[in-house]
């Protein structure tokens, strides 16, 4: 009965060993062992033969890329607007020894890596900076953190700039501001318009003037050529002007007529009378 029992302990102690000392690693991991709590290899994909009671599995490790999720965060630019931004990092552990041993946490470390560098870059940059250039802040984070995180057994893939915008009261701020802006040309354009709109009106009220002045020269150069003719045809001097006074009396009588707004035509109660004294001046020459 001894004898059963100390072979059933055996095939368990067999069976046992055989368990910690035979390995299968599967394909995207690898294995950190450790002999007697110091490093002493990795094993890669595929059958691995450990030394048992001796050697342990210190940690599994992803050869895969890994998504590395950076948190948002706020970020003060040069020209103190706030903005919230966050990012996403690609990257892949290409020494598992230099990932266990060279930081506590290497995912842990490269996060707040990622968004201490950030949160550097975007400060040395102006809010419109900020919002029209993410490639350029893509490329300058990957090369300031790539040589930092190659010490810790890490390659950056890549990182990507998720979002970046104004915070809400940024967002008001800037609301505000462009209601404001519209408002000024809209007034600009107004005053534009009514500055033209009087130029053009006193341009017109100029050219008018200008066009009466030359009418009045012109009616006054015939009226005094028509004084000439009569003259020279009569030698009162005096009758021509009062002829032509008397025609330009009676044409003015005229044009109140036939206005639609004239009741009553008022004229000289000599009117007659002077007419015929012209007339008769005129035959008794």
């Amino acid at each position: 009965m001894e004898a059963l029992n100390i072979v059933v302990i055996l095939a368990i102690a067999v069976i046992v060993t055989l368990y910690k000392g035979i390995n299968i690693v599967p394909q995207g991991e690898e294995w950190v062992v450790e002999r007697l709590g110091k490093f002493s290899r990795t094993l890669f994909p595929g059958l691995n033969i450990i030394i048992p009671y001796i050697e342990v599995v210190r940690q599994r490790v992803s050869t895969r890329d890994i998504i590395l999720d950076i948190p948002q965060q706020e970020v003060i630019t040069r020209d103190n607007a706030v903005i919230l931004t966050n990012a996403v990092a690609f990257i892949r552990v290409t020494s598992p020894r230099d990932a266990i041993y060279g930081i506590e946490n290497f995912r842990l470390a490269i996060q707040q890596l990622v968004m201490t560098t950030l949160r550097s870059i975007l400060g040395e940059m102006t809010l419109d900076e900020a919002l029209s250039n993410r490639e350029v802040i893509k490329t300058r984070l990957k090369d300031q953190i790539v040589d930092d995180v190659a010490d810790w057994g890490v390659t950056v893939k890549s990182v990507e700039i998720q979002d970046i915008a104004p915070s809400k009261s940024m967002q008001a701020s800037m609301e505000r501001q462009a209601a404001a802006e519209r408002e000024r040309r809209a007034i600009e354009t107004t005053a534009e318009g009514n500055k033209n709109a009087a130029i053009l009106e006193a341009d017109g009220k100029l050219e008018a003037a200008k066009r009466e002045a030359q009418a009045q020269v012109a009616l006054a150069s015939a009226s005094a050529e028509a004084i000439r003719l009569i003259s020279d045809n009569i030698q009162d001097k005096e009758l021509p002007a009062m002829f032509l006074l008397g025609d330009r009396y009676i044409t003015s009588l005229e044009k109140i007529s036939k206005s639609d707004n004239s009741k009553f035509v008022i004229y000289p109660a000599d009117l007659q009378g002077a007419i015929k004294g012209m007339l008769g001046n005129v035959f008794s020459k």
